[in-house]
């Protein structure tokens, strides 16, 4: 696996916005001879990553709209 396209790199890619307006994520693996859209999970992750962050980057709010599969968020809350 080339270590610039593992799944960690690509969602701090995306956090980082160096991707404008994603609309799908694509897995491929040559050396088993398939390919499938992995755009719901890369979302999910976003979502929880975002919540953590208290923030979504602009470049990412239509991708997180149109892969919204409704999965509850657990929010952090600040303890006073």
């Amino acid at each position: 696996m080339r270590k610039d396209t593992d799944f960690e790199t690509l969602i701090r890619h995306l956090l980082e916005g160096q991707y404008s307006n994603p609309v799908r994520v694509v897995a491929f693996n040559a050396a088993e001879g398939w390919s499938r859209d992995v755009s719901d999970e890369v979302a999910d992750e976003l979502h929880k990553r975002c919540a953590d962050r208290g923030e979504t980057p602009p470049s990412l709010l239509e991708f997180l709209e149109r892969h919204d599969l409704g999965q509850p968020i657990q929010l952090l809350l600040p303890i006073a």
